[in-house]
């Protein structure tokens, strides 16, 4: 299975989030699974990536030419793809992966949360959606769907369309459940779901 893990590319944040990414790094490469990522070697990104060669997995790398010295490309990558636009990088991201785990990150990370997550609700794709956020940095974003679907500006479904975990083990297990075990409501399903 090939993992896509939105993160931090942030060098000044806690520590604790690049380590939880080198735990779920090493977590990938063990089981057997590649990485996709952001291409970048620094911080929780670069975490990664390095975790899962170091475990045997293969990694997959898509960065901006923009973005090529400030996050410092992940040169070690099996292979690193150059986009001209960011569009383009998450793109080819979205292409090459079979699920997606996110990880607490800056508002990059949260745009390429929310894209996956509207294309999934909208049954554009049937990919896994896991957040693992063990500290609760990400619980705003879900107290704020939450709130939206309360208020009747997003259905029911957003919320089954992605699964919140607060352990690597959790969120492995997620992203490997049997197909349709998580599957996209159908789009009866999403009607019947609409608000009144």
């Amino acid at each position: 299975m090939r993992i896509c893990v939105f993160c931090a590319s942030s060098t000044r944040i806690d520590p604790r989030h690049p380590a939880l990414a080198a735990l779920l790094g090493t977590e990938i490469g063990r089981r057997g699974h590649s990485l996709v990522s952001g291409g970048g070697s620094v911080s929780s990104m670069g975490a990664v990536a390095s975790a899962v060669r170091a475990a045997g997995g293969a990694t997959l790398g898509v960065i901006p030419q923009a973005l090529l010295d400030l996050e410092v490309a992940d040169q070690e990558a099996e292979e690193l793809l150059v986009t001209e636009t960011m569009r383009e990088r998450k793109a080819l991201m979205d292409d090459h992966s079979d699920a997606f785990i996110v990880l607490p990150g800056g508002i990059g990370t949260l745009e390429e949360l929310f894209e996956i997550w509207t294309a999934r609700t909208l049954g554009m794709h049937d990919k896994p959606i896991v957040v693992l956020d063990p500290d609760g940095v990400l619980a705003p974003v879900r107290e704020l769907v939450s709130g939206l679907v309360e208020s009747g500006f997003a259905r029911p479904v957003v919320q089954d369309a992605i699964t919140w975990t607060t352990s690597v083990a959790d969120a492995m297990a997620a992203v490997e459940a049997p197909a349709g075990a998580t599957a996209t409501p159908t789009a009866e399903e999403q009607l019947e779901a609409e608000p009144s």
